[in-house]
């Protein structure tokens, strides 16, 4: 008998246990909610913590306390977070707990250099300890969510959030996406360290007519599942749980009222789960793209598109309910968006703990701690690119004690370093430029300063100034650039030269025969023709965070060799725009051998950029052998391309070993290169090390006209070198056709 008991006492604690799973739990509570508490759940608002766009709601803690919420932005501070949660878990009828998100794009508190800036490392591992690291320090000030990583593909320096992605290049943006996903997300999502990612912006949002932020796109099928889709797949493919909508128009329907994008490829053909958010008020903006007479119609194509939460806007807050009496759309369209956005909230364990992520001692330890500022100091250094450097001007010796001239606006500057979208990082936290020189000069270099000229405007008075400490000195160290509020959203360029007079100051610094190493700091490839003439030495420096100016130092004076590569195309003048390594022949190519007429080609310029996409120079010098294929006829099966590579010059160094591959003829034409494979190597001055790749027929797929994806039989180009425009080449023959197989990519809606 006693025997028997246990086994029942087993059999209904497993029932319980069943019982217990997250979908049960979801489903369970679901039949508990009532229409106006599931509309809730589908509503973010921002609270008073940061402004990230236009405020449309007063008094938050009202609307959480009425059960109006489902998620909360721009709210941080482990206090503050927890006093929130405390309103919708202690106050609200079902005591649902918030999610609360923040726009954590390069850094929480510690902050790393700009996403572009980190993307110039080609350092996939040092990208996901970044995100890693933004991710623990939100985590404990009371984030769950981040709106990151941004993986729009962008060709267009014109549009100001290219500061915030990966650059031009769609093979390195699906694996930049992967390995940030990986970091914010990590391994466990039950773990009080790990935060949401969130896939933005689907879709195209990078490619606005013009470069002109939220404008629209207009394109191909081939092109955009070719170059703008697959780094959204790549997201899916790392087990990324949110994505965004974008702003623009694509083809005439706008991505927020797109089911096309949401149904047809996120959820049907890529199995996709997870939640989706509007961007900042996207829903309301159906009225004025013209697709909704009126809000309540903006809903209903918003959800009916496959839209989950509606930030900011209030559109399904405040239409839904009447939408659905009206018939406009089921009960259970809304149950299929809510169990999403309970089923996160269950996976980041709030039900269990709604407190877990506000640790106000973890926060205390964790924030801003050393650990994280060398980190960043670490990857601010790995983020630079040496465009130019005459005559080996860097780096600067101090043997002799020289006098260093720092001029600029940008030297002092502590604000700007930290770039657009800076989350909670803070000047007073961020080291300047000079900061930066000053430690390393310390005792071993006298240091003058000037600050020559502001950023923007005509004031020449302080030329005097700069060229009498410049006439004093041995070496001039210009910093110059952009401002951090003139990169980023809403900050699109039609004039993408550096503003005000600041290339004037490097023109009169250059006639005092002193030579001059310019820092430059910006958010976006800029045009440097008279820059790049002027200076003895260039150093891409981008925005770099919190520890950007020990790093600069780190470099100028050789305590590290820089090794970055740029991840966009750097035009000669904005008249190049869009510009991109990967374009095509056309029927009529320029030859610059051969310069005759009616060929594609300027009259007024050359048609190669000022620097290529992947180019990047070290204080060393590295030598590339020929390259050697594995076979040189394949008929799909793996071959290999190896190269050796030798560090010629006087310094251990860095270097980025790329391969590029092109379809000589194809159904559709073919780009005349595409990055297919990278490889960061370390090289002792001296050394020689073989760098191998293997090709495998998923590289040279493509789509073509029908949207069919294959690869066609017919003659390959290799390409391996230091840059896109500097490489050797060899060649293989694939010996038969491969499909991938035909799918629907009818992007006609059902009603």
């Amino acid at each position: 008998m006693k025997k028997l008991v246990l086994i029942l006492t087993a059999l209904v604690v497993s029932s319980s246990l069943i019982a217990q799973t997250v979908e049960e739990k979801v489903e369970n509570l679901l039949q508990k909610m009532t229409l106006e508490e599931k509309i809730g759940q589908m509503t973010q608002f921002t609270s008073s913590g940061d402004v990230t766009g236009p405020t449309l709601r007063g008094n938050v803690e009202k609307e959480v306390k009425a059960g109006n919420v489902g998620s909360l932005f721009n709210a941080f501070k482990a206090d503050y977070t927890r006093k929130l949660q405390k309103m919708a878990v202690e106050e609200t009828r079902l005591g649902i707990p918030l999610l609360f998100g923040y726009d954590v794009i390069h850094g929480h508190r510690t902050i790393f250099p700009i996403p572009l800036g980190e993307a110039s490392s080609f350092d996939l591992d040092a990208m996901e300890e970044a995100a890693r690291i933004a991710a623990i320090e939100a985590s404990a000030e009371g984030i769950h969510w981040t709106f990151a990583p941004m993986v729009d593909v962008s060709r267009d320096p014109r549009w100001g959030r290219v500061m915030e992605g990966a650059g031009e290049d769609t093979y390195y943006n699906n694996l930049v996406a992967k390995a940030r996903v990986r970091g914010f997300q990590g391994d466990d999502l039950s773990k009080e360290n790990t935060i949401l990612a969130c896939a933005k912006h689907f879709l195209a949002y990078g490619a606005p007519i013009a470069g002109r932020d939220y404008n629209t796109v207009d394109m191909s099928l081939q092109t955009l599942h070719e170059v703008y889709l697959p780094p959204f797949k790549a997201t899916v493919d790392a087990g990324v749980e949110t994505f965004m909508t974008s702003f623009n128009e694509i083809n005439g329907t706008p991505s927020t009222a797109n089911p096309y994008l949401f149904k047809d490829i996120l959820r049907d053909q890529w199995g996709f789960e997870g939640m989706v958010v509007t961007d900042y008020t996207a829903i309301n903006e159906l009225v004025p793209h013209g697709t909704a007479k009126d809000l309540a119609q903006a809903g209903v194509q918003a959800l009916k598109a496959g839209i989950d939460m509606d930030m900011e806007g209030a559109v399904f807050l405040e239409t839904l309910k009447e939408s659905v009496e009206k018939g406009d759309v089921t009960e259970e369209e809304i149950n299929v968006a809510v169990r999403r956005i309970l089923t996160l909230k269950h996976k980041l364990g709030l039900f269990e703990d709604p407190y877990r992520y506000s640790d106000t001692e973890r926060e205390e330890r964790l924030v801003l701690c050393d650990e994280h500022k060398e980190k960043a100091r670490d990857f601010a250094r790995k983020s630079i690119v040496l465009l130019k450097n005459e005559n080996q001007v860097l780096p600067l010796k101090l043997e002799n004690k020289p006098k260093i001239a720092a001029i600029g606006p940008l030297v002092k500057s502590k604000k700007d370093v930290l770039g657009a979208w800076k989350a909670k990082g803070s000047p007073k936290d961020a080291k300047s430029l000079f900061e930066g020189l000053k430690g390393a000069t310390r005792g071993k270099a006298e240091l003058l300063y000037a600050q020559g000229c502001k950023l923007d405007g005509d004031d020449t008075s302080g030329f005097a100034e700069a060229i009498e400490v410049a006439n004093q000195s041995d070496v001039i160290i210009l910093a110059i650039g952009e401002a951090r509020t003139i990169s980023g959203e809403a900050k699109s360029r039609s004039d993408i030269t550096i503003p005000g007079v600041q290339t004037e100051l490097l023109a009169e610094l250059k006639k005092t025969g002193k030579p001059v190493v310019v820092v430059l700091m910006n958010g976006r490839p800029l045009a440097l023709e008279k820059e790049d003439e002027l200076a003895d030495a260039f150093l891409e420096t981008w925005h770099l965070g919190t520890m950007a100016g020990p790093a600069i130092a780190d470099v100028i004076f050789g305590k590290y060799n820089p090794a970055g590569k740029l991840p966009m195309t750097f035009p000669r003048n904005v008249g190049q725009v869009p510009i991109y390594y990967n374009a095509k022949n056309t029927g009529r190519p320029f030859d610059p051998e051969n310069p005759s007429g009616y060929k594609s080609n300027y009259l007024d310029v050359p048609n190669s950029p000022l620097y290529a996409f992947g180019y990047g120079l070290s204080y060393t010098t590295f030598e590339y052998g020929e390259i050697t294929l594995s076979s040189n006829t394949t008929d799909g099966a793996p071959i290999t391309a190896s190269i050796e590579v030798t560090n010629t010059g006087d310094y251990d160094g860095e270097e980025v070993v790329q391969m590029y591959i092109q379809d000589i003829i194809g159904k559709s034409t073919r780009p005349l290169k595409e990055l297919k494979g990278f490889e960061k190597i370390f090289l002792k001055k001296g050394e020689t090390k073989t760098v191998t790749f293997t090709i495998e027929k998923e590289a040279l797929t493509y789509f073509r006209w029908d949207m069919s994806e294959g690869v066609e039989a017919g003659e390959f180009n290799v390409f391996i070198g230091t840059s896109s425009d500097q490489v050797k080449a060899a060649s293989f023959t694939l010996t038969k056709d491969y499909e991938v197989g035909k799918k629907n990519y009818n992007p006609i809606q059902s009603k």
